[in-house]
């Protein structure tokens, strides 16, 4: 793979885990709003198995 290419998957990788972290955190703040606190456990568990923080 040429430098340029594997700039952009790195980039595309970088954009991706972002997108995730914002979604999984937007979950986990209407789950506490909720007061739901088996989805909070999951959603616990899933930033950490991804390694999101």
């Amino acid at each position: 793979m040429n430098k340029i290419s594997q700039e952009t998957v790195n980039q595309a990788t970088l954009s991706h885990r972002e997108s995730l972290r914002r979604s999984l955190t937007n979950r986990l703040e209407a789950a506490k709003a909720r007061g739901d606190e088996q989805l909070i456990q999951q959603l616990q568990a899933e930033a950490k198995y991804l390694n999101i923080n």
